[in-house]
């Protein structure tokens, strides 16, 4: 028996039990490094979303935002370029495509600086050569208050003239110019010196918190890890009970059935009757 399982055909199938769990077990380390992101994601929404604002200005020695600094509530002032609003291309909002409209900021805290804001989502025009309708961003300093953001990955497309594929930094600051904080702010609300709302775009969904199943994934494929050992076990098994000897009857036992008795030379079998036919009789 252990001589068999050390043949090349034993040995391969080991090595296949073996490189199934493993990849299983790398498979469910994936599936868990995801839904830790995913986590980390959660617990940052969680703390900082319904967090009381702080000024922007005491974040702004933390930028750009490390991963757990997202969706920090900030507040801050200051006067929209209006006229270098910026529309990002395939946003969908519900189910339906859009696009996000981005306003520079330019702070009154006399650092030069300036802050792409967020304003909210319009719905595509009817063509996609049409530019929808935006509610035009407000004169005068306005105070904005909304969510921080790290900027999203730049995605080298050549699009018209205020126009961008993803929301970042560099390429907005390409086309508004100015000294853009590398952050940008996704925005909650905002007011006029005179203390009114301006119309502004449909504000944007909230953040998704949902885990997904990869926690649930990671450990199916730590449970599928075991089951080629339990099929090479079972193949054992199978090959042990194939090799086990026919059990003789015990010395001084009767066989129970007809066959063991003829097997054993202890009785003849008995011959069954001819049939007699019709054509035999008369032949006689």
């Amino acid at each position: 028996m252990i001589r068999t399982l050390f043949t090349p055909r034993w040995l391969l199938a080991l090595l296949v039990a073996i490189v199934f769990a493993g990849v299983c077990v790398l498979l469910g380390r994936w599936q868990w490094g995801r839904y830790e992101d995913k986590q980390v994601k959660a617990d940052t929404v969680t703390s900082h979303y319904a967090a009381t604002p702080v000024p922007l200005a005491s974040v702004e020695g933390r930028l750009p935002l490390a991963e757990t600094g997202e969706w920090t509530r900030v507040t801050t002032a200051g006067s929209y370029a209006a006229q270098q609003q910026l529309l990002v291309r395939n946003r969908a909002l519900d189910g339906a495509p859009g696009l996000e409209v981005l306003v520079p900021l330019d702070l009154r805290d006399g650092s030069g600086r300036r802050l792409l804001v967020d304003r909210g989502w319009v719905q595509n025009a009817d063509s996609a050569a049409q530019l929808p309708s935006v509610p035009t961003a407000p004169d005068g300093t306005v105070t904005v208050q909304g969510w921080l953001r790290r900027p999203e990955v730049t995605l080298g497309k050549d699009l018209p003239a205020g126009q961008l594929a993803s929301i970042n930094v560099g390429d907005a600051e390409a086309q508004v110019g100015g000294d853009l904080l590398p952050t940008y702010l996704i925005l909650e609300s905002e007011r006029t010196a005179a203390g009114a709302t301006p119309a502004r775009p449909t504000p944007l969904a909230l953040p998704d918190t949902d885990l997904g199943p990869n926690q649930a994934y990671a450990f199916q494929w730590w449970l599928f890890s075991v089951f080629g050992f339990v099929f090479y076990g079972y193949r054992i098994r199978t090959m042990r009970e194939g090799q086990r000897p026919e059990v003789e009857p015990a010395p001084g036992s009767s066989p129970s059935s007809e066959a063991e008795l003829v097997a054993a030379g202890s009785m003849v079998p008995a011959t069954r009757p001819k049939k007699v036919r019709i054509w035999d009789e008369e032949d006689s």
